[in-house]
């Protein structure tokens, strides 16, 4: 089987309205293909960050508003589709906690009514977004594709329902699935949910003092161009159907240094507290998350561009960068801890 080609293909982005959904769409845009991107259906007509793209970008692309909850919308989206980008979901893991049955009806129904609409619409090609979370607290680090999937979050168990749900349609109906894994991806647009952004929010604000969860986890932090990059190739790889890739820089770093290093960047004098509400439950805690991504190589001929701990620095700058703008940041309430 030949890889694909994006050239004149009609591409459905589920998620588009959303971090890296965005960043894909603006990607995506350069390959010469009919993008239909999907948005998050409200009544205020916001498209969420698809509002900041290039306006040339966006104006050539098809924005739909709906809800992947419901079948007939996501039927109607994929029906002359070619190639689909699944990122839809509900990810923030201290909000799964509060309400888990919102997960499982965007995360396990929403991927459910995808993977039956691609089925009926006979699709060349489905890229569904998994996440490291799934790997919980293993003890094997660097985590590699084997390694066994255990749930410590509500967010976490439905991401695994719904990768295994993936898989079984890949298996079962012959379902072109590919099944992207990425590791904390960071970077420019990204909710101030994530680690990243509420430190770079908090110490630009002017606070001295800097509220955080646990310090001593580690996590492997993806620059979103590398993110973005591990969708378009495992998207064009034929090699890569009914395959799970982890897309991951392979450096890890404990989030106490992480915060060390954004206060070098910005040149800040600051105070790390550790907040109790921000704390993960005791049994629910992801210690250290570290890719192995051998198979990404392998497979994709993909690398990180932002890699070690120079490539993380490089990228922190750039997101700093981002942050800096005051038009960007009056898009957050960096008063207020988003769950």
């Amino acid at each position: 089987m030949k890889n694909l080609n994006f050239k004149n293909k009609n591409i459905l982005i589920t998620g588009a309205d959303g971090f890296i959904g965005s960043h894909l769409v603006e990607k995506l845009s350069q390959h010469n293909c009919n993008i239909t991107a999907m948005a998050m259906y409200n009544s205020f007509n916001y498209w969420g960050w698809l509002d900041n793209i290039d306006k040339t970008t966006r104006n050539n692309i098809n924005i739909i508003s709906g809800d992947i909850r419901d079948y007939k919308f996501v039927k109607k989206a994929i029906h002359n589709s070619d190639i689909v980008f699944h990122l839809a979901s509900l990810i923030a893991i201290p909000y799964s906690y509060h309400s888990p049955n919102s997960y499982v009806q965007t995360n396990i129904q929403g991927t459910l009514n995808v993977l039956e609409a691609s089925l009926d619409a006979n699709i060349e090609k489905i890229i569904h977004t998994s996440t490291s979370e799934v790997y919980g607290d293993t003890k094997k680090i660097p985590i590699s594709e084997l390694t066994p999937i255990i749930s410590r979050s509500p967010y976490s168990a439905t991401k695994i329902a719904a990768d295994q749900l993936a898989y079984s349609y890949y298996s079962s109906f012959n379902l072109p699935v590919s099944i992207i894994r990425p590791f904390n991806t960071y970077g420019p647009r990204q909710s101030s949910r994530a680690i990243i952004p509420t430190i770079i929010t908090q110490i630009l604000s002017g606070n001295r003092k800097i509220k955080l969860g646990s310090l001593h986890p580690t996590r492997d932090f993806s620059y979103v161009e590398d993110t973005v990059d591990g969708f378009l190739k495992i998207g064009q790889s034929s090699k890569s159907i009914g395959e799970i890739i982890n897309i991951g820089s392979g450096f890890e770093i404990s989030i106490k240094d992480l915060c060390l290093m954004i206060q070098d960047i910005t040149e800040t004098d600051i105070k790390i507290i550790s907040d109790h509400k921000r704390i993960r439950p005791k049994s629910g805690e992801v210690h250290r998350l570290k890719a192995d991504n051998t198979k990404a190589k392998k497979i994709l001929k993909w690398k990180p561009l932002y890699s070690g701990k120079n490539g993380l620095k490089k990228g922190l700058k750039e997101t700093i960068e981002w942050f800096s703008n005051s038009e960007n940041m009056s898009k957050y309430k960096t008063n207020i801890y988003n769950i």
